[in-house]
């Protein structure tokens, strides 16, 4: 129940009506017997700095920042958490007595599975497939962890590059295009391969990255970040070849409750995340 004491939490995005957010973190609250509740935020573009003003003003306790919010934003709040302003982009904001601070759950989110697979990427080869914005969280998690060297396997070298060059002072990085011969090769050295597309994604599940499966390392762990589908034709393929595979629902679970933690000091349910957002996919899918 909704009362004068509840606290309000929210996601800010435009559009947002797809967000899934709303069922993770009511979920989660729900569990927890918190007095909080969380909505959806529709805030176009033009109107950023007025929407974040104005939940300072009505006291949020926070919120979560989505496409297409997460970079401007930094210049509206008082205070960016450094793995954020490495990544770039905030995703989280938490709201202390006025005082607003952004963070980036992401590569927290990111790395969850990876652990729960008992995969430390220290020391380790590991290949992305894209370097857009959903890679600045994972390459960062990446190299926080240690991983040996990063792999940018990409359809735009020149534009990869520049992503490279951004995060050389933290770890080795290099950039391969994805249709040459060298990065075939390349993929047979490959402990971790992730896709950071949106190739595969719902409603366009027949896409994906190009990847010859013959030449990629036989242990490797397949990492895709998409979770609708659950099982994307580069997951499919992967796991045909003998892969283990990690869809991106425990990315979207991990960094939902690294901010629920954020903004209430109380650690979520994470299993019970999961659970509330494979129903909902499947209740729209249905």
């Amino acid at each position: 129940m909704i009362k004068g004491t509840t606290k309000n939490l929210g996601v800010m995005g435009w559009p947002i009506a797809h967000s899934l957010s709303p069922v993770l973190q009511n979920a989660a609250i729900e569990k927890a017997g918190l007095d909080y509740v969380y909505i959806s935020l529709p805030v176009p573009p033009d109107n950023l700095k007025e929407a974040v003003a104005g939940l300072r003003a009505m006291q949020f306790a926070g919120w979560n920042v989505t496409i297409p919010h997460k970079q401007a934003i930094m210049a509206e709040l008082d205070a960016v958490d450094e793995d954020a302003r490495i990544i770039g982009a905030v995703n989280t904001v938490v709201n202390r007595d006025g005082h607003l601070t952004g963070y980036n759950t992401d590569c927290i989110g990111f790395m969850q599975p990876l652990a729960q697979h008992n995969f430390s990427p220290k020391g380790r080869e590991v290949t992305l497939l894209g370097a857009g914005g959903a890679a600045r969280a994972v390459i960062w998690g990446l190299l926080r962890a240690k991983a040996g060297r990063i792999t940018l396997g990409v359809r735009n070298p020149a534009k990869a590059a520049r992503l490279a060059e951004e995060f050389s002072a933290y770890g080795e990085i290099q950039v391969l295009h994805w249709e040459d011969g060298a990065f075939a090769d390349h993929l047979a050295v490959t402990d971790l391969l992730v896709n950071t597309t949106p190739l595969g994604m719902y409603p366009h599940i027949e896409g994906m990255p190009p990847v010859n499966w013959a030449k990629l390392k036989k242990a490797a762990l397949v990492y895709d970040i998409i979770y609708t589908p659950a099982r994307t034709r580069f997951l499919s393929e992967a796991q045909e070849y003998g892969h283990t595979i990690i869809n991106g629902e425990g990315m979207l679970a991990g960094q939902g409750a690294a901010a629920f933690a954020l903004w209430t000091g109380v650690t979520p349910d994470l299993a019970l995340m999961k659970k509330a957002l494979r129903e909902e996919l499947a209740a729209r899918q249905s």
